[in-house]
């Protein structure tokens, strides 16, 4: 009976052991003196499969031979993603995650872009607002307000702060108007108001995205408008304007992030600009992992 019982335990010491190194490893803190791809697993932490960034990371993987090192992308979701970050964040574990900027996650926490000398995720972006055909005719104080709607990124941080605290997004759009009177009477000035006419906006769900939808749904109410917001992915978030069965998003980034969108239904859409500059996208690290640069420095370092 001793020696069955001793089997037992020693196969159960089998089965642990591994478990806990593995637990181990996932909750050690970066070590700049051993290579990072064993440290994560060689895992890049994604968000939404069909994302333009998570194309660009794919892209990023086969220009620098990521893909031969094993290095791979893992889908999952921004909420995802972020909650995965501030974990690693708070244990100083290292952690590359697909960014973008404007976010609240380059005001939370200290964080870096890594440079991209093979230019696989472009260079800088913009926000741009897109209509449907008609919509100047149909309902030209709108288009006036969402031709005119430009804002700056930390502008948009600021309510994308708030909704990432804990706040509605409603309710964080309205208090951002309440203290920016001039900037939204910009977008305002000499329109007339109107008395419950509908108007729909899509948008793709990105913390960034969640914001501007909001402010300027919220403009557009304050404007006398009946306004529906709906998230979609960003294929469908396309669709939808160039079908006419939305009217409008303001979440359309380019020029390359968005750039098959855009090429697919060419024609069948307004581009008004943008209505943010300086946007962009690529691999991002925490300021702590301080020898992890480029992103060439996940194959060598």
């Amino acid at each position: 009976m001793k020696k069955q019982k001793f089997i037992k335990l020693f196969l159960l010491a089998l089965l642990i052991i591994p478990i806990i190194s593995a637990c181990s490893s996932q909750t050690a803190p970066y070590n700049s003196k051993e290579k990072l791809g064993p440290q994560i697993n060689y895992t890049i932490t994604g968000i939404d499969a069909g994302a333009g960034v998570m194309a660009s990371t794919q892209n990023a993987l086969s220009d620098y031979k990521l893909a031969d090192s094993n290095w791979q992308l893992q889908p999952s979701s921004t909420s995802a993603m972020t909650s995965t970050l501030d974990k690693a964040y708070k244990n100083k574990q290292p952690i590359v995650v697909t960014g973008w900027q404007p976010h609240w996650m380059f005001t939370k926490y200290n964080m870096k872009f890594l440079k991209d000398p093979k230019n696989s995720f472009g260079k800088a972006e913009h926000i741009s607002t897109i209509v449907r055909k008609g919509l100047k005719k149909d309902s030209p104080e709108a288009y006036t307000i969402l031709d005119r709607f430009h804002w700056t990124p930390s502008q948009m941080s600021d309510v994308m702060l708030k909704v990432n605290d804990g706040m509605d997004p409603k309710k964080a759009a309205k208090q951002w108007i309440k203290k920016n009177p001039k900037v939204v009477s910009k977008w305002t000035k000499g329109v007339k108001k109107v008395h419950g006419k509908s108007i729909k906006l899509t948008y793709v769900a990105w913390d960034s995205e969640i914001a501007s939808t909001n402010v300027i749904a919220e403009v557009l109410r304050e404007q006398g408008y009946k306004v529906t917001i709906q998230s979609m992915e960003m294929q469908p978030v396309w669709a939808s304007v160039a079908t006419k069965a939305a009217d409008a998003t303001v979440s359309a980034w380019l020029p390359k992030t968005s750039a098959k969108f855009y090429s697919d239904y060419k024609g069948r859409f307004e581009d008004l600009g943008a209505n943010l500059n300086g946007a962009k996208v690529g691999l991002a690290v925490p300021t702590y992992m301080k020898n992890i640069n480029s992103i060439e420095d996940l194959k060598t370092k």
